[in-house]
């Protein structure tokens, strides 16, 4: 009785007529690619909305139904930026605070995730959690603390406050990633480095920060769009001088209506730097987002 064993690929079957019989497609397939074009579309189709009835009069964006084919004007742009206060300031403020607290967060969390993913560490595990734990807390039940604390040390309406508070809030959430990176850069490499006299600053510039560049990238990216719409801790902390583009958003909801072409505006414009970047980021993004993805 001989036994059947697999030494090697499965021949292709054939027809009646003796020609290969070609693979059947996945029926799926095309199911797949309408259901991503239907999610995508319900994510896409709100911002174009934003979008386009932000360059309508107040009158044709208050029509119920809308006006999809009302005439186009920039007359929510020109009160944006003329009508009230400048939106200058706001926006400088919550590009500073984003952009600083994202190169202080890289500063701490590369170290970090290094430490436990490169080197041993005894119950790595526990320290993990711990940074999760972390964001664990609603925000809501600590601000009333982080409020007196800042009363008290003369920080309130100030941005390195901001820039104190996103870094500790986005710092979990890099550790986290930038460890599920680290942990794929080859070991030999930095055995390498280190038979070559290079020092902990050293390979962490020279040989980690271009291996894991794209994980790099998906952080700032990440964490930068986080600082820059937090609404809760600006919104307290801040009055005039540090006011952030969030905070700025919500002056245009006033007792005296709502002005929605206007309020369109001010939202695409302050969605822009966001939106920029990511474009400009994109292909970082992924790679970054795919190469801690895979064990």
């Amino acid at each position: 009785m001989t036994s059947i064993t697999d030494t090697g690929p499965v021949p292709a079957t054939r027809t009646e007529s003796g020609e290969p019989r070609r693979p059947r497609k996945p029926r799926s397939g095309p199911l797949l690619s309408l259901a991503a074009w239907v999610v995508g579309l319900l994510f896409v189709l709100p911002v174009v909305w934003m979008v386009l009835t932000s360059f309508h009069s107040e009158a044709d964006a208050a029509t119920n139904p809308p006006s999809v084919l009302a005439p186009l004007t920039l007359e929510g742009y020109r009160e944006f930026f003329t009508g009230g206060a400048s939106p200058w300031p706001p926006l400088l403020n919550s590009l500073t605070a984003s952009l600083v607290s994202t190169v202080f967060v890289l500063l701490l969390a590369i170290p970090a995730a290094y430490a436990l993913s490169i080197k041993p560490v005894k119950k790595w595990t526990d320290v993990m959690f711990f940074f999760l734990s972390t964001k664990m807390l609603p925000v809501v039940a600590g601000l009333l603390p982080l409020y007196l604390f800042a009363q008290n040390v003369g920080l309130l309406d100030n941005i390195w406050l901001l820039i104190l508070f996103y870094t500790s809030m986005n710092l979990p959430i890099a550790v986290w990633m930038m460890r599920s990176f680290l942990i794929e850069v080859p070991v030999e490499m930095l055995e390498a480095a280190s038979m070559d006299g290079a020092g902990l600053a050293r390979t962490l510039r020279s040989v980690i920060a271009p291996v894991v560049m794209p994980g790099i990238a998906a952080t700032s990216l990440i964490c930068f769009i986080f600082s820059w719409n937090e609404l809760l801790f600006a919104r307290v902390l801040t009055a005039t001088v540090a006011e952030t583009a969030p905070v700025f958003l919500t002056s245009f909801v006033t007792s005296q209506g709502l002005f929605l072409a206007q309020l369109c505006a001010a939202a695409f414009i302050v969605s822009l730097p966001v939106l920029i970047a990511g474009f400009a980021a994109q292909d970082k993004l992924v790679q970054g987002l795919s190469l801690g993805s895979v064990k």
